[in-house]
């Protein structure tokens, strides 16, 4: 990283960084892993794109494949953008639809039981979304759900604690089918499976366990999301994924990934994970967010939070009697 003083800390050299990063890909497959290929999930966004594009770079076209896995609240961007790379990569890839699955396994009739707690006349068919409040005004964070009648009004009311986990517990049924399917792939063809998080998401938690969370290889953990997106112009990802908004592609409401889980949009939010993470003083972190000190606390204070409430994410199983492994 760059001194503190620099007006720009999170300046990479891409070319380096994509030797670097393949070059230890390479090695990982031959290595501990002793798999033939990799397997990654496209979802259309610039994460997983620039993972894919990755992972061609380390060891070509012909030994990566690709998994879109679209249901029933996915944007249609996602199938159409992830297409749209696949074929710019030269890359063997596979259409699931896993919404069959997620019906037979309860996902959405378990989101449905929730909503209607809150909204009573919910059918079932209603766009929603999850929103995040009170953390960038130094409260305790809290989440409140957002649905669209199909007259095209718009409420929100806050959620319960049990009203909330159901609807988190159901719709994380989508990350963990999806590595499943890649996990079958993977055995498949004696590959390795890719994860695609950035060091934004797997600092503060935003991924989920045995879902997203799960990979052999996780190539842009150690990036901020600028550098991911500073990577993907290098690497030529398309102007279409690289313009779009990250967003969690999770529920039938468009919802970016601040406004659900993030006190900031990423730009800001890189460099307050970075202030965090270099000792900075609040009084320099709201210099460099152009906000005030106070606000600039708070962000700090929620960073903390984050990282103790989804330190069980990471954690390993943990066994009463460790057992030694050579």
């Amino acid at each position: 990283m760059q001194p503190s003083h620099d007006t720009d800390p999170l300046r990479i050299d891409p070319e380096a960084e994509v030797v670097r990063i393949t070059g230890a890909m390479r090695d990982m497959l031959r290595g501990d892993l002793n798999r033939r290929g990799l397997v990654v999930g496209v979802s259309g966004g610039v994460d997983s794109a620039v993972c894919a594009a990755l992972c061609v770079r380390a060891i070509g076209a012909s030994r990566v494949f690709a998994l879109l896995m679209p249901e029933q609240d996915s944007s249609p961007d996602s199938v159409r953008l992830g297409r749209q790379l696949v074929d710019q990569l030269g890359i063997d890839h596979r259409l699931e639809d896993i919404a069959p699955a997620l019906e037979a396994i309860g996902c959405y009739r378990w989101r449905d039981e929730a909503i209607r707690q809150v909204f009573p006349d919910y059918d079932g068919n209603w766009k929603n979304k999850l929103v995040i409040r009170g953390g960038q005004q130094g409260q305790i964070n809290h989440f409140a759900l957002v649905v669209e009648r199909p007259d095209g009004q718009r409420q929100e009311a806050r959620l319960s604690l049990p009203n909330y986990l159901q609807i988190v517990a159901a719709t994380n049924f989508k990350q963990r089918i999806r590595k499943t399917l890649e996990y079958c792939h993977a055995d498949r063809l004696n590959y390795a499976v890719v994860g695609t998080p950035n060091r934004l998401e797997y600092d503060q938690g935003f991924f989920v366990k045995n879902g997203d969370g799960s990979a052999d290889i996780k190539p842009i953990a150690h990036l901020y999301k600028t550098q991911v997106y500073a990577l993907a112009d290098y690497l030529g990802i398309p102007a279409e994924i690289c313009a779009a908004r990250p967003t969690t592609d999770t529920y039938s409401l468009p919802q970016g990934q601040d406004e659900f889980y993030f006190a900031l949009p990423y730009q800001q939010m890189d460099l307050a994970l970075w202030a965090y993470e270099q000792g900075l003083p609040a009084a320099e972190l709201a210099v460099r967010l152009g906000c005030d000190e106070q606000r600039a606390a708070w962000v700090y204070r929620d960073i903390e939070a984050k990282r103790k409430t989804t330190r069980y994410l990471s954690l390993p199983p943990l066994m009463p009697v460790p057992v030694a492994r050579a």
